[in-house]
């Protein structure tokens, strides 16, 4: 069955709040990788909407392992005319012989892939189509890339309320040898060796909107799953881990904005920087949406236990590129809910 397109709603406030860094994008020609995932659709349906809204006439190539398959989910973005599949794998798909002007590579985009791969097979995965991505960056003469990298780079979690990009430099962390996060930490490595791409890092923490998943490994997306068909929220741990999450309507100004207007060689955090517990998004998201849904914690908090946070700092997008948190969590709850429901 086909996805429902996203709400207008949304797409305006994308292009509202990303037009310079569109404006600029005008009469482009992007390659993107991860364009089928949950980033992807909304920076293909954002931007299409851009296209029609301004009159810009990017076009894109995207890369997907089943373009039918694609197709027959979404085809409301396959079949625009501004749309060209490509059909391959991240680590050794066809060069198209076209000239691309910017990269957006967002393969394994907020970690989806690892329900599927090996810790060391997932690793190998993202080393080496990042690899590929830049060999054809290269050769295709792309003078633009973006590269969607993750927070876990700094770890799982920091005893630190707000995680600041200099954390890599100050603390140096060490992450767990053939992991998800060291090898996305790996190909930011590879990508800011590659200057003439002009390479922007975005280290994403944890979204919510729709296309999230409301039954995997997505604590937001499962609370919301469980209040939209009135079951329990269940935390099976004790609550106090600190998260928090960014709309992604924001998502998609902050990179699109980055792929545009980011300094070269720099990264940003993307996300959120108001963060709360677990348990306190357990509450807020029944209070949202199902007063009087029973929430049940499995777990006994631990006074002295060290702090236990993933939440972002981002002094620096905000400074640098005016990027902030327009769509509080309230109603990103229902918005996410309203379009899966």
């Amino acid at each position: 069955m086909p996805t429902k397109p996203l709400a207008a709603e949304d797409l305006a406030h994308v292009v509202e709040h990303a037009r310079s860094s569109f404006e600029a994008l005008r009469g482009a020609n992007l390659f993107v990788t991860g364009g089928t995932g949950f980033f992807g659709h909304w920076l293909l349906e954002s931007l299409l909407y851009a296209n029609r809204e301004l009159g810009l006439g990017v076009r894109a190539t995207v890369l997907t392992r089943s373009g039918r398959g694609f197709a027959e989910k979404s085809p409301h973005i396959a079949g625009d005319a501004a749309i060209t599949m490509l059909e391959g794998d991240v680590r050794g798909f066809a060069f198209p012989a076209e000239r691309h002007t910017h990269v957006v590579h967002a393969a394994t985009d907020s970690g989806g892939q690892q329900v599927n791969l090996g810790p060391g097979a997932l690793a190998a995965a993202i080393l080496e189509g990042t690899e590929r991505v830049l060999r054809f960056a290269e050769q295709s003469g792309a003078g633009r890339l973006l590269y969607t990298s993750t927070g876990a780079v700094y770890g799982r979690s920091t005893t630190l309320l707000h995680t600041p990009e200099s954390y890599l430099e100050s603390d140096n962390p060490s992450l767990p040898a053939d992991s998800y996060e060291a090898a996305k930490r790996e190909a930011e490595l590879l990508c800011l060796r590659h200057g003439e791409l002009n390479p922007v890092i975005a280290r994403c923490f944890a979204f919510v909107g729709p296309h999230l998943p409301l039954d995997q490994h997505f604590a937001i997306g499962n609370f919301i799953g469980a209040a939209m068909e009135g079951r329990p929220i269940h935390i099976k741990g004790d609550g106090t881990p600190r998260r928090s999450w960014l709309y992604m309507a924001d998502l998609a100004v902050w990179l699109w904005t980055m792929l545009a207007q980011g300094e070269a060689g720099r990264a940003y955090n993307v996300g959120s920087d108001e963060g709360m517990s677990i348990a306190e998004a357990a509450r807020l998201t029944a209070a949202t949406l199902r007063p009087g849904l029973a929430i049940q914690i499995d777990g006994v908090a631990d006074p002295t236990a060290a702090l236990n946070s993933y939440v972002p700092d981002i002094a620096r997008a905000r400074e640098e590129l005016g990027l902030g948190v327009r769509v509080p969590l309230t109603e990103a709850l229902r918005r996410t809910a309203e379009w899966g429901g």
